[in-house]
């Protein structure tokens, strides 16, 4: 039962809100407050029917946090067992899920130990589609920050610091680092990640497998935690094989009714298996100039090997620019500020959409969010000071700026591809960073500063902005450690990429260059 407001605390929210009440003034509101929020108490109350949380069914073990014996490279929060529909495309394959998406039965922690403990009664769409076409759901993995967006590094988080397979010492990349680690080392087939900036593309390139960031809006994002602004947000599947990634795709994408992110361009279901060998010969590649700046050596050199394997297959290779590339970053963290903001303001899946709200799982995250910001990521507290700042300067004008900017960012990468039917570049412009444990007086600086101390989101995050398809794809490895080529393609072409990519491994002794120790 709650308690009725007192004239303080009439005054106190109201002078929070800009409009301070004399005691005289607070006493009148207080009686319509009381009398509302008993009216709104007695709803929540009642036994006013709600329709069921979507999700499989069938009775679940809870499953169990792995030792570290057991989990060595540090990629898994919990491990469980939930097996799908007899039959079905992912039938015979394992799934595992980013700590992002909700499991029914499963413990989800969205990175953080504030959250430990809390156990979804919902499937996420793509947990429930992925049961329904024969996967086998394996548990959960690491990763750093509420909601995902804030640890492109792949650094310590609260679950510990997930270890690059193919060097222990060096990072995987994140914030779906543990996603990426066990699918690197055979523990899972197929793991779904999360990426606002590139937390798909960037463990993949760091740690050498294929990820896909699916055009915006093709695989529905209900279920899944949002660290950002909804409309930079992505689910996708990460795995070792071309194949596997689209037979994830498969399988999940499609309109659900869920997710109001998708617009009525989104097809009903995809199909990429059916033209996935039909190969390159009279494709058009683009050399994206600009994805190239700054990049490595090494990784310059790695990705232009594997360009000329796709114009040895038959591809005609051209160089494109797209200055707009170099501009979409500021813009993005625009976007951001304001938008990190507006999840604390309008609850932890937004508002106003007719959907289904897990209740629960938006009192837990809202409950923390009110009284335990002290233990949340120190990236997820500066992006919310930066946005308060940024809405008290600007009042909103940022945020504005910043949406109506994309459309001729968009229109910037659809002229090229109209000339093109694919852009590639390096995913990332460096190959996985070693990691140094900083001194204690270091380790916020270190926290603070992010994917940009590694260079790591400059060709990842514009895809974020302007939503077109972006394919993380291994290359070979240098110095022992994983490079990787971006392919990117026009809206709902993912198959596209796919088809490209699958060409690409099927030329190349690829089993070699994505071996641990190769």
């Amino acid at each position: 039962m709650f308690r009725a407001p007192d004239i303080d605390d009439v005054q106190e929210v109201a002078a929070a809100l800009g409009f301070p009440l004399s005691a005289q003034d607070a006493a009148v509101f207080r009686t319509q407050l009381a009398q509302q929020l008993h009216e709104l108490d007695d709803f929540l109350q009642s036994r006013t029917p709600e329709v069921a949380p979507p999700r499989y069914p069938g009775a679940r073990e809870p499953g169990h946090r792995p030792s570290s014996e057991d989990d060595p490279l540090g990629s898994w929060t919990w491990r469980c067992h939930v097996e799908g529909a007899p039959e079905g495309l992912l039938q015979g394959r394992t799934v595992s899920y980013k700590d992002h998406v909700a499991v029914a039965g499963i413990p989800m922690s969205l990175g953080t130990f504030v959250l430990d403990g809390h156990v979804p009664g919902f499937d996420a769409t793509i947990v429930s589609r992925a049961l329904e076409a024969g996967a086998t759901v394996v548990g959960k993995n690491v990763m750093n920050g509420l909601g995902g967006g804030y640890g492109f590094g792949g650094g310590v988080g609260d679950y510990g610091r997930p270890r690059n397979p193919h060097q222990p010492d060096h990072l995987t990349g994140g914030s779906s680092s543990g996603s990426a680690g066990a699918v690197v080392t055979g523990e899972v087939d197929i793991s779904f990640g999360g990426d606002q900036g590139g937390s798909i593309r960037i463990p993949a390139s760091w740690s050498g497998c294929v990820g896909l960031k699916p055009t915006f809006g093709l695989v529905s994002h209900f279920g899944i935690g949002f660290g950002s602004d909804q409309s930079i947000d992505f689910t996708g599947p990460m795995a070792m094989s071309v194949e596997d990634v689209a037979r994830a795709l498969d399988a999940v994408a499609g309109q659900d009714g869920l997710d109001p992110r998708q617009g009525p361009g989104t097809p009903r279901a995809y199909d990429s298996l059916t033209g996935l060998d039909e190969g390159v010969a009279g494709l058009r590649v683009g050399i994206l100039e600009e994805g190239y700046l700054d990049a490595d050596a090494d990784v310059v050199d790695a990705v232009d090997e594997a360009v000329e394997v796709l114009a040895g297959l038959g591809a005609t290779v051209t160089k494109v620019s797209v200055p707009a590339h170099l501009a979409t970053g500021v813009a993005q963290q625009a976007l951001s500020a304001e938008g990190s903001l507006a999840v604390l303001d309008t609850l932890f899946y937004g508002t106003w959409a007719k959907t289904y709200y897990p209740a629960d799982t938006i009192a837990a995250v809202t409950e923390a969010y009110a009284h335990h910001r002290l233990q949340l990521d120190p990236r997820s507290v500066m992006q919310h000071v930066l946005g308060t700042f940024a809405r008290r300067y600007w009042s909103g004008r940022l945020y504005a700026k910043s949406q109506n900017v994309r459309p001729l960012m968009v229109q910037a990468y659809d002229d090229a591809l109209a000339t093109v039917d694919v852009l590639v570049m390096p995913t990332t412009p460096t190959q996985a960073p070693r990691y140094e444990e900083p001194a204690r007086e270091d380790r916020l600086a270190m926290a603070l500063q992010g994917a940009t101390t590694y260079r790591a989101v400059q060709n990842t995050r514009p895809f974020n902005f302007t939503g077109h398809p972006a394919l993380a794809v291994p290359t070979a490895k240098r110095n022992g450690l994983s490079a990787s080529m971006q392919l990117v393609g026009r809206m709902h072409d993912d198959a596209l990429l796919l088809r490209v990519a699958q060409a690409y491994t099927a030329a190349v002794p690829f089993a070699e260059h994505v071996a641990i120790g190769g």
